[in-house]
């Protein structure tokens, strides 16, 4: 009888000590990064192999068809962490109570649209959303933006959500990481783990400076200064540089489709660092709010920075030797980022 009443404490015990569910909102849920982000955030990849998630998927109406094959898709995957998934296309469902919020969608680039123009049409939507954030989720929710043009799209996000701390807002560059990784990995013949605190600065555009001057690499269990390891150092100052900048537009020709796969994963991995935080002695690529950074970087802006993470609050890594190369690069990418800015807002204030 002991047994059997010890056993069902267990039980009842284990029940209780069962976390709450998390709520996870991806907008443009019906498309193609969504579709290989959701399966991994649902099996716990990113918040953890025991937190409970209740998906909730934003898109616009036209494609509410879409994200019903997208909700039946993931009920049939029988997932044991997914508590529930909600689709809509109503912004007071779709943020409601959130813990964070990864929004993919936005107006692509068309064919004869000058920059401008994608601004504008992206100042409403991050407007919208970041009014959203405001008035329906938790003032502790983690805001990722991926939609382009990110940085400026997370400042305009951020601004219309003024009583949520400007650190919960971030914008992707770990896609721009992972690809700098993974170069000097292949140039060097090693896993890309084996490289560590290479730095996207700046914008998520070609423009961005993917810099190795501070990175890692580990060769035969030794950890030697990526500019030793590669012994190339034109490679470094030229072709690697522009590699990691056009990579988007190089899958794009090739696949016909903006990269979804790798995106994915590296929204994965800027989650899940969020979450967890980063190694001792690691640092990743973030977007992130400039103020009080030690760089000369303009402070109202959203530039990608190399962070550590802790306790769900990230800082940027101060310190760095910054050499004159490298000084020109990351003033031409804010440069971009200051009239991209300006653009916005004068939208924002119309």
């Amino acid at each position: 009888m002991l047994t059997l009443l010890s056993a069902m404490y267990i039980v009842v015990r284990a029940a209780s000590l069962e976390a709450d569910p998390i709520r996870v909102l991806v907008t443009g849920a019906a498309g193609q990064i969504a579709y290989s982000l959701l399966y991994s955030i649902a099996k716990g990849d990113v918040f953890g192999k025991d937190q409970p998630i209740i998906l909730v998927l934003l898109d616009i109406s036209p494609m509410l068809p879409v994200l019903d094959g997208v909700v039946m898709e993931l009920q049939d995957c029988a997932l044991p962490l997914l508590r529930e998934v909600i689709p809509t296309d109503k912004v007071e469902v779709g943020f409601k109570d959130l813990d964070a919020a990864i929004l993919v969608g936005s107006m692509p680039r068309k064919e004869g649209m000058e920059r401008k123009d994608l601004l504008k049409a992206n100042v409403a939507i991050f407007k919208t959303q970041g009014a959203a954030l405001e008035k329906y989720a938790k003032k502790t929710v983690r805001v990722l933006v991926v939609g382009n043009p990110a940085n400026t799209n997370c400042l305009i996000a951020s601004k219309s959500a003024p009583s949520i701390p400007k650190e919960n807002f971030s914008c992707l560059t770990r896609l721009d990481h992972n690809r700098a990784r993974s170069q000097v990995a292949m140039r060097c013949g090693v896993p890309a783990d084996a490289v560590k605190n290479v730095i996207i600065w700046g914008n998520h555009s070609s423009t961005q400076y993917p810099d190795v001057h501070h990175a890692m690499v580990n060769v035969h269990g030794k950890e030697v200064e990526a500019y030793d390891a590669v012994k190339d150092d034109s490679w470094l100052k030229g072709d690697f540089i522009s590699t990691v900048q056009l990579r988007g537009a190089a899958v794009i020709k090739a696949r016909k489709l903006s990269s979804a796969m790798s995106a994915a994963k590296a929204i994965c991995d800027h989650m899940r660092d969020w979450w967890f935080g980063t190694l001792d002695g690691e640092f990743m690529s973030m977007g992130v709010y400039a103020g009080g950074n030690s760089y000369g970087i303009p402070e109202d802006l959203i530039y990608s920075f190399p962070v550590h993470i802790k306790n769900k609050s990230w800082n940027i890594h101060d310190g760095l030797p910054v050499n004159d190369f490298s000084r020109a690069k990351m003033d031409a990418t804010a440069a971009e980022l200051v009239e991209e800015r300006d653009t916005a807002l004068s939208f924002l204030s119309q």
